[in-house]
């Protein structure tokens, strides 16, 4: 909350617009500027100029302060880390401008584009149009796979979990998302059975009877860890994931939302990976397999930040 504190300085009064944040460390620190000539009976609204100094050192104190929170590294650098906190901060203030129809528009449009994009990877055959038409109008369209529609109307199912619920990673929550992906489509839920592949990748995946012991580890590293970045965090989670492929099915869906609870519980905007970025994205996580960690860095980092620029941003141009 922006405040007007007044102060005796070699006797004479001196009016500061002052507004107090809470900092990485839990800390409060208080911000000011100084309002040069100020009359007390002036309009607070003629203030604007000096608010928006205000909101400026208030930003660029936040942006430092999170960026020192986290371990550097060659990927998550110091310009990047600001980069990030910088986008962070947009998409809460582009967020909290938006009246609940509005919100609730730019939540039905990312489902539309994020289920699009995601299960296209997978190789589902339904149009962008087709999606659109499903999701906003909640009907079946003749003529198409109703496997393919089923998966259409549970990610929308899965997205709105996800933007409601400030979701922990734990086992409950993540067999739970694949309950929820999977309803209706003949894929056996909770954690496989039986051995699976990954078709392109020459990698094995993690025998049935070993998955709840690895995502064990996989979920106590991810909770233990704080002084790496969100998305960071996050990429090397995703690698993990989808490397152990603990469900019969879905797996890559399950982990790109993975990805956006991630995100969205930290703060963060959420992404998307479009699938004119498929074989790049499965590049990245066959580098992964093989302890090359920064192709997948990269790769979601530039998602991250599209996602923003060409979705976020661009919806608040236009309303």
């Amino acid at each position: 909350m922006t405040f007007i504190s007044e102060k005796i300085i070699n006797r004479k009064k001196r009016y500061y617009l002052e507004k107090s944040v809470r900092l990485p460390n839990g800390k409060i620190k208080k911000i000011s500027v100084y309002l040069r000539g100020y009359d007390k009976d002036k309009n607070y609204s003629e203030l604007k100029d000096y608010n928006k100094i205000l909101e400026e050192k208030v930003k660029k104190i936040i942006i430092d302060a999170f960026s020192r929170k986290y371990k550097t590294s060659h990927v998550f650098d110091e310009k990047n880390l600001k980069k990030l906190e910088e986008i962070r901060l947009g998409y809460k203030k582009i967020i909290s401008k938006l009246t609940k129809s509005q919100l609730k528009d730019v939540l039905d449009k990312f489902t539309i584009n994020f289920t699009y994009e995601s299960n296209a990877i997978e190789g589902n055959s339904l149009t962008l149009k087709d999606v659109t038409f499903i999701i906003l109008e909640d009907k079946v369209l003749k003529g198409k796979d109703l496997r393919e529609i089923y998966e259409t109307l549970n990610t929308r199912k899965a997205i709105e979990w996800i933007f409601f619920n400030k979701l922990k990673i734990n086992h409950k929550n993540i067999i739970k998302l694949h309950e929820i992906l999977v309803e209706n489509t003949g894929i056996s839920t909770g954690y496989k059975k039986i051995p699976n592949f990954l078709i392109g990748r020459n990698i094995k995946t993690t025998l049935p009877e070993r998955v709840e012991e690895e995502m064990d580890k996989l979920i106590e590293w991810y909770n233990k860890v704080d002084n790496i970045h969100p998305l960071q965090k996050a990429a090397i989670f995703h690698g993990k994931f989808e490397k152990i492929h603990p469900f019969e099915d879905g797996n890559g869906r399950v982990g790109r939302l993975l990805i956006n609870i991630m995100l969205l519980s930290t703060e963060y905007s959420p992404l998307i990976i479009r699938k004119t970025q498929r074989m790049r994205y499965f590049h990245a996580l066959e580098a992964f397999d093989n302890n090359h960690y920064d192709n997948l860095y990269r790769f979601l980092f530039k998602k991250y930040k599209d996602t923003y620029n060409k979705f976020f941003k661009i919806y608040v141009k236009y309303i």
